[in-house]
């Protein structure tokens, strides 16, 4: 159970990394998919914070996981998932769309518990 959390925290890890590059690299290509109705013109300032952020989340979950036993990484990832829950909040109040809020917020939200789950339980 403990070795496909850490597969599954990896993946996590990685995938946020990513998506973080890519809002560094092509914002307003990401700024697209994230799901809000209207996409901020004028800057990319928000889209690279963005950016900043979760190549930042997904570095303290790697660090988490190099240093830490998996009771750490469990906490780590459970406090991570408030993050994919606020920007789907985002979404919806601002009337994006409902199925990138849940279907990609919500969704790595709930993962993310589960995950965490794995951890602490394990």
């Amino acid at each position: 159970m403990i070795i496909t959390a850490y597969v599954l925290a990896g993946l996590i890890a990685a995938g946020i990394i990513y998506i973080g590059i890519n809002y560094l690299l092509v914002p307003e290509k990401s700024a697209a998919s994230f799901g809000l109705a209207e996409i901020p013109t004028g800057t990319t300032a928000f889209f690279e914070i963005k950016g900043g952020r979760d190549i930042g989340v997904g570095l303290v979950l790697v660090a988490a996981m190099l240093a830490g036993g998996h009771h750490l990484v469990g906490w780590v990832v459970l406090a991570e998932a408030i993050m994919p829950v606020f920007d789907m909040l985002i979404i919806l109040r601002h009337r994006g769309s409902r199925a990138a809020a849940f279907g990609i917020h919500g969704a790595t939200a709930a993962v993310m518990v589960v995950i965490s789950l794995l951890f602490l339980l394990g």
